[in-house]
């Protein structure tokens, strides 16, 4: 588990991870185009996470050689206990369905962590 990144730092609600990949930038403008639908706008979103990694992919049909291929994607880096999104001023019932609607969009399982309650009190 990592111990940076790992609490809420600016919202009320948050996205966590609780298993360790990649999250692609496709599927992180995924998560941010649904949460902003779902709270209408309204509130503070924050992204803690950046896609920072890039995977290269060689065209198909290539020989070998000829040295590496052209970056097809970027990749962010997640680790066990990462805070993924943050959400404040909205209430929260719209929160909630905001953050569950994120994390369908992602391969990771997360979890919803709400400030001022433990987790064993969930």
């Amino acid at each position: 588990m990592t111990s940076r990144g790992c609490n809420l730092a600016f919202g009320d609600f948050g996205l966590q991870s609780l298993g360790h990949g990649w999250i692609t930038a496709r599927q992180i403008e995924a998560c941010r185009m649904a949460m902003t639908h779902a709270t209408k706008r309204g509130g503070k979103l924050w992204i803690r996470i950046f896609p920072d990694k890039p995977l290269s992919k060689k065209p198909t049909e290539t020989r070998m050689g000829r040295g590496k291929g052209a970056p097809e994607l970027w990749v962010a880096c997640i680790q066990r206990g990462r805070m993924l999104f943050e959400v404040k001023g909205v209430d929260r019932d719209i929160a909630m369905q905001s953050l569950r609607l994120a994390s369908h969009k992602l391969a990771l399982k997360t979890q919803i962590i709400e400030r001022g309650v433990s987790l064993e009190a969930r």
